[in-house]
């Protein structure tokens, strides 16, 4: 706040001392003069107060070109200055430009206008400035404001040839102290402060003037055209009332071809609605149908389901019965070779017991 305040002072201070002293040196001022010089290096601390500082590839920028660059997106009429500072030879630095810019827009004599539009895009510009710096609070509002009051300075300034690039923006207070001939001075600054408003304000007026005629004639290029306009229109709509009224009959026609086609499309519509109550009836019925179906279907599929499993268990029993059997005719084949050997025992010994009673 306490920069602020001592920001806006020095801009009352510069901008006053400048109109002071360019009434007294003939109001047209070159790029030499010293109090033009300091007016500048205040609005450019003025610019830099709470500016953000942007990291780039190198090094750290903290440029004003970027606010100022703004400005031809939000005034038109700034596109030319901004075209002109980037067409500029020898400007190597967003500084330069920036310095550059201000001195095209003092000569324009549009450099509030610029600053006003610019202020009032607080969203725009907290992109570029903390919410405490200068161009965000209210002393922006009134440097803007001071500003006008330069309107009344024709400067001529050469920015082709001068290095902006390196100059050092140092503020030179002695320029600001008062001396005894500058305090008796002071009615004769105060009647030609007054003369220089009458002539603001008449310069102001005309621009405004001049303003409201360009004004008027676009609307009246605007009004001769949409004129030609309405007699072309009317021209066509002659013809097309004079063609409808040859075609009226064939119309009629149309019109009674039309209704009856409606009709018939309306039966065959109900026709159709009826069709359609009668298809969801039996799509319903279907659909009750493949239900029961599906549940019929269900009920064999577990029904199949039970008796694989009977199947199964059938075939294991009757693999159990089928080993059972094999092994019991094993054991009859090995008993009936018993048996037969039994039997070739027996009859040997029946022949030998023969043989011992003969």
């Amino acid at each position: 706040a306490v920069e602020r305040a001592n920001l806006l002072n020095m801009a009352k201070l510069s901008i006053k001392g400048l109109i002071e002293s360019a009434l007294s040196f003939g109001r047209t001022l070159d790029s030499d003069y010293p109090p033009l010089q300091q007016f500048f290096v205040v609005m450019e601390h003025c610019l830099k107060h709470g500016l953000k500082v942007r990291k780039s590839f190198l090094s750290y920028n903290k440029t004003i070109w970027g606010p100022l660059e703004l400005v031809e997106k939000l005034y038109p009429e700034a596109e030319e200055i901004a075209a002109s500072v980037r067409d500029l030879p020898g400007l190597k630095t967003p500084l330069g430009r920036a310095r550059a810019w201000l001195r095209l827009a003092l000569m324009q004599k549009k450099m509030a206008d610029y600053l006003r539009c610019l202020i009032i895009q607080r969203d725009l510009l907290s992109e570029f400035y903390e919410y405490h710096a200068l161009m965000m609070e209210e002393e922006g509002a009134v440097i803007v404001g001071l500003l006008v009051g330069l309107n009344v300075i024709d400067a001529n300034l050469c920015v082709k040839g001068e290095d902006l690039d390196s100059q050092v923006g140092v503020i030179d207070f002695s320029m600001y102290l008062k001396s005894d001939d500058d305090i008796g001075g002071k009615e004769r600054n105060e009647q030609i402060a007054a003369i220089l408003d009458q002539k603001n304000y008449v310069e102001e007026l005309n621009r405004q003037l001049n303003s409201t005629v360009s004004s008027l004639h676009a609307r009246v290029d605007s009004l001769e055209k949409s004129n030609t306009k309405l007699i072309e229109e009317v021209l066509y709509v002659e013809a097309e009332l004079q063609t409808y009224k040859h075609s009226r009959q064939g119309l009629d026609e149309m019109y009674n071809d039309t209704r009856r086609q409606l009709r018939e499309e309306s039966q065959l519509r109900q026709d159709m609605e009826n069709e359609l109550v009668v298809q969801v009836s039996m799509k319903h019925e279907i659909e009750l149908a493949m239900k029961l179906l599906e549940k019929d279907i269900h009920e064999k599929q577990d029904t199949l389901i039970g008796l694989r499993q009977q199947l199964d268990e059938v075939k294991a029993i009757n693999m159990e019965m089928y080993q059972k059997l094999q092994v019991s005719e094993d054991a009859m084949k090995e008993k009936d070779e018993i048996i037969g050997r039994l039997e070739d025992k027996t009859n040997q010994i029946n022949a030998t017991m023969k043989q011992l009673e003969q």
